[in-house]
């Protein structure tokens, strides 16, 4: 439906005169420092600890101090008011035992399955300087190294503050081993050995052994498992584990070889992950196996055709069994591979088409193909892809057909906006109180009038205060195949930052087909708008990985920096912001046609 009507101001109350919002009043953190986010009138002065903190014209503050490990206590004082909180500063990694190991620093860190010929690493954390070792049942002791430098990762986060290099691992050892999987069907637990020295004599410690809970099997290759997937879209990625990158989601119906299996974490609870013939895990719950079957699933594929239907033009792939499937996209090309598949084709028959300017296709190993798709102009529209059976199809999106010249230049463009959290959600929260999932559904709605007053049909995942969970917001936009799909937030700083010398309007993409919108939106907001720049950036973010449009997540602005708060909290200047997007999206469309 179509959104055209904006009622009141924002919505934000202030209880007391002296607000916090951030940290909450025990709060725990790595971090080695941590932001205050708060408000209180002008005319008295803000102190934490005595010392009185810089704030915006309006009294917004967001000073950034220092942690020492363990427990941290802040006051924060207005006049008669104070605020208590507690902030405890974690090691990084915890410290293990002084003659034994960190229970929770085994690796694998749970079940395994793996094929002959695979390699099993193992590690564990235990004090420095020491023996340590890891035996396995039929498999020998295999000796773990001491890592030198140690160091772990940071997570993802870090970089929004700079960040992201690795950092020395805390009062601990970590020790890593390979060996090669060679003899099938062993179904062992590993038993972990050290050999440390005691500190206090500089002698080795009486050895301790810890049978870890994780159990390997080794697979035989004449007895494979099947996977058939069972949702619509399986999550596939680079490992075991929710945290590793993700690759081409899975669509229903495609059938696989189970080569191994892990236990791992999925967004905080434990699932058992498999690993398919092609490469990629998937987590179990998307799979049915079917066990005892020796013949993998594989096909031959001779001809490819394409038809074309409403605004889409169809490629046809018939195979014998629907194999998994990869896709990278690239400004001008789009690359499909199937796997478990080898060529037999004679002929590719394309007509003409409004959005295909030719497809090549090649054997890159013995089992796969590859199909590079050429378009006619840079921008591609978006796509989708399903199994209709056994046959594969691949659905190219027509450009659409505006009105640019008119005064109404977005006549015939479905434009899908999403403003961010709701609900029990509240996303970041400003100096005031005042929430992100405030913030954004006034500022969706502002941009929706602008749309619509400029020709557009504007669709919202919600229009009240209300949870959408981000599978719904995803399938709104599979349903309605919007021209475009712009997701609207405010951006906050994680601990460690510096909230009150960082703000800035940024942009995020995920397929190709949507960095050139998200760069010129930026380009054109910051230049044309006045809005400071935080750039433009590719993120792994839910709103922006459909295919099925050009989809681009917006940061409007730092809801944690206590002079754009105010801007945030403006409702002129958020008016002003609407309509400078409302033009940007015209332009782009102007440059893309």
């Amino acid at each position: 439906m179509a959104i055209c009507l904006v009622l009141g101001t924002p919505a934000f109350a202030q209880k007391k005169m002296l607000s916090v919002t951030y940290p909450p009043a025990t709060h725990k953190t790595k971090s080695d420092k941590v932001f205050f986010i708060g408000t209180a009138p002008v005319p008295a002065p803000v102190t934490i600890n005595g010392v009185v903190v810089d704030r915006s014209k309006t009294g917004n503050f967001a000073p950034t101090l220092p942690l020492k490990e363990g427990e941290n206590n802040f006051s924060i004082r207005y006049q008669n008011e104070e605020v208590k909180i507690k902030v405890t500063r974690e090691p990084k990694i915890a410290a293990a035992p002084i003659t034994g190991f960190r229970e929770e620093g085994f690796e694998p860190r749970g079940n395994v399955s793996a094929m002959t010929g695979d390699t099993l690493c193992f590690g564990a954390i235990a004090p420095e300087n020491s023996k340590v070792s890891v035996d396995i049942q039929g498999g020998g002791s295999i000796p773990l190294q001491s890592q030198n430098p140690q160091v772990v990762l940071p997570a993802n986060n870090a970089v929004l503050n700079d960040g992201g290099e690795p950092q020395a691992l805390y009062g601990a050892g970590r020790y890593l081993g390979c060996a090669i999987a060679k003899a099938t069907g062993i179904v062992s637990p590993a038993t972990y050995r050290l050999e440390a020295k005691d500190p206090a004599t500089a002698k080795l410690a009486a050895p301790v052994s810890v049978t870890a809970p994780s159990k390997i099997e080794i697979l035989s290759p004449v007895n494979l498992d099947i996977a058939e997937v069972v949702t619509d879209k399986a999550v596939a990625r680079t490992g075991p584990n929710s945290n590793f990158s993700r690759v081409t989601p899975l669509p229903k119906g495609i059938k696989a070889t189970v080569v191994g299996r892990q236990d791992g974490d999925n967004n905080g609870k434990i699932a058992n992950w498999v690993r398919l013939d092609y490469g990629a895990w998937v987590n179990s719950s998307d799979l049915k196996i079917t066990s005892g079957k020796s013949v993998p699933p594989k096909s031959i594929i001779r001809s490819v055709r394409s038809q074309k239907r409403d605004g889409h033009t169809d490629v046809l792939f018939p195979l014998e069994v629907a194999v998994p499937i990869s896709i990278e996209q690239t400004d001008r090309t789009l690359k499909l591979t199937l796997y478990n598949t080898t060529a037999q084709t004679d002929i590719v028959r394309l007509g003409s088409d409004p959005v295909i300017d030719k497809v090549d296709w090649k054997p890159l190993q013995p089992h796969q193909v590859e199909y590079t798709f050429t378009f006619k102009s840079k921008q591609q529209w978006g796509y989708q892809y399903r199994y209709d059976g056994t046959t594969f199809v691949l659905s190219f999106r027509h450009p659409p057909k505006l009105a640019l010249q008119s005064t109404k230049p977005l006549t015939g463009a479905k434009i899908l906006i999403d403003p961010g959290h709701g609900g029990m959600d509240s996303g970041a929260v400003g100096a005031n109180g005042y929430t992100e999932k405030e913030a954004t559904l006034f500022a969706s709605k502002l941009l929706a009038n602008e749309l619509v007053a400029r020709g557009a049909t504007v669709y919202l995942t919600r229009e009240t205060d209300k949870e959408v969970t981000l599978d719904a917001r995803r399938a709104l936009v599979d349903k309605i195949e919007p021209t475009i799909s712009l997701s609207v937030h405010y951006n906050s700083l994680p601990d460690g930052g510096q909230p009150d010398k960082v703000k800035g309007f940024s942009t995020y993409w995920y397929h190709s087909q949507a960095q050139g919108l998200a760069n010129f939106l930026h380009t054109y907001v910051t230049q044309y708008g006045g809005r400071p720049q935080y750039g433009v950036t590719w993120d792994n973010l839910a709103l922006a990985r459909p295919a099925e449009a050009p989809s681009v997540l917006l940061e409007l602005g730092f809801i944690s920096n206590p002079e754009e708060f105010e801007w945030i909290t403006n409702s002129n200047a958020q008016q002003q912001m609407a309509k400078t997007l409302a033009s940007a999206v015209v332009q782009w469309f102007r440059t893309v046609s």
